[in-house]
C-alpha cells in the first residue's frame, strides 16, 4: 500500500510540471506542451518583461517556428512583430525573438535575442529547468552582440 501511495504521489508531482498546450484559434494546439511556459519563463526571469517599467517589445520567432500561446496566462502582453508596420523605422528595429526550445534530460535550451534599435541588441542561449514551481531559468550566456 505504501508503494502505491508513493507511486501515486510521484505521478501527481510529475503531472504538475507539465504545461498543457495552448489551443490555436483554428483548432488543435500548435506549440509543444511546454514551449509557451519555457518561453514565458525566459521573458519574465531573464528579460524581466511586464514589470511596471519594462514592457516587452514585439515578439518574433525564428524560421518556421511560430507557437500560438496565450501570453496573458503567463502575465505577459506580447504583440506580434511586424517588419512592415507603419511609423518610425527605428521602432521597427525593436523585437525579442525565440527559437524552438530543445529539450533534454536537464530541461530545455532556447536561443533568444533582443534588439532595442539599430546596432543595439544581444543574443543569448538560455538553460531552463523544470521543477515543482514550473519552468525556471538556470543561466543565459551571451551568443552575439550588435
Amino acid at each position: 500500500m505504501r508503494a502505491f501511495a508513493a507511486l501515486a504521489a510521484a505521478g501527481l508531482a510529475l503531472s504538475a510540471c507539465a504545461t498543457p498546450m495552448s489551443p490555436g484559434p483554428d483548432g488543435p494546439p500548435t506549440a509543444g506542451g511546454d514551449d509557451c511556459a519555457v518561453i514565458a519563463a525566459i521573458a519574465k526571469e531573464h528579460y524581466r518583461f511586464n514589470t511596471a517599467d519594462n514592457r516587452p517589445p514585439p515578439i518574433r520567432f525564428e524560421g518556421d517556428y511560430a507557437p500560438r500561446c496565450d501570453w496573458s496566462r503567463y502575465g505577459l502582453a506580447f504583440t506580434p512583430y511586424d517588419p512592415n508596420a507603419p511609423g518610425e523605422p527605428r521602432e521597427r528595429m525593436r523585437w525579442v525573438s525565440f527559437d524552438r526550445p530543445a529539450y533534454d534530460g536537464r530541461g530545455a535550451v532556447v536561443a533568444t535575442g533582443i534588439m532595442h534599435g539599430p546596432l543595439a541588441g544581444m543574443g543569448y542561449e538560455c538553460r531552463v529547468h523544470s521543477g515543482f514551481a514550473g519552468w525556471t531559468v538556470g543561466e543565459c550566456r551571451n551568443t552575439w552582440v550588435s
